[in-house]
């Protein structure tokens, strides 16, 4: 159903800021958005860079006059913990996608795995994926990729500030990146079980950082449907405190 603010049971809110909002899996960004739209009557709400439906963790919403912040947070940095699975690849580059190959990775070492994660280190030029929102000639690449139609797409650089592995017990690595805006930790997961000989693919993501807003701040759906617009207010302006020169 479309909305429609004027016929909303709530009056609309006129409340601003940034909320925090641990996202679930299954849930598009933009699920989000709808949810905190017509749960409370929000007339301009958005989120500041898009989570993949499989993907959990921070996405961070502006209410309100702050919709214009919505490019500056977008453009931060971001950290990830996530998973990669060695020894198949898919069409997505992870693992909700149709597969591809399958290989043997039993002969790779664990050194081996940390040394191609160590080579990532740095700046360097990252091929965008076709399951991306990038935008090619007026067209998303998801919207492409799901007609299947695949097309040329430019690298773009990126930067891996810090790649840290925290497990490796094959087939499975989980590790923690943090990284420039415009990284895609599945492509990154891709190009590392290319390097290996194996195959890779994503088989887990958390976002748990964007800029100076953590996962450890946010509040979940299911609190969300069970709050009053009262209650949004004042997280509002607990976020508004902690902006300092924004509020």
């Amino acid at each position: 159903m479309r909305y429609n603010p004027a016929k909303h049971r709530l009056p609309p809110f006129n409340g601003y800021g940034v909320l925090l909002v641990d996202k679930p899996a299954g849930w598009t960004s933009f699920d989000v958005v709808n949810c905190l739209r017509g749960r409370f009557n929000i007339p301009k709400v958005g989120h500041c860079g898009t989570l993949d439906p499989a993907a959990t963790g921070l996405l961070v919403m502006v209410l309100g006059k702050f919709t214009v912040l919505a490019a500056k947070f977008s453009g931060d940095d971001k950290v990830y913990e996530a998973t990669l699975r060695l020894g198949v690849t898919t069409d997505s580059q992870d693992a909700t996608g149709a597969v591809t190959a399958e290989k043997p990775y039993d002969h790779v070492t664990e050194e081996q795995i940390r040394a191609a994660f160590t080579a990532k280190i740095g700046k360097s030029m990252q091929l965008p994926p076709m399951v991306s929102a990038v935008k090619v000639d007026g067209k998303k690449l998801y919207e492409l990729a799901r007609k299947g139609i695949e097309i040329e797409r430019e690298p773009r650089e990126i930067e891996i500030y810090s790649l840290d592995i925290l497990k490796v017990a094959p087939p499975l690595v989980d590790f923690r990146v943090e990284c420039s805006k415009g990284t895609y930790v599945r492509t990154l997961c891709h190009d590392i079980g290319a390097e290996l000989g194996c195959g890779g693919v994503l088989e887990r993501l958390v976002r748990t950082r964007c800029g100076r807003f953590e996962l450890k701040d946010a509040i979940s759906v299911d609190a969300i449907k069970e709050m009053e617009p009262s209650q949004l207010d004042n997280l509002l302006h607990e976020g508004l405190m902690k902006l300092g020169g924004f509020a």
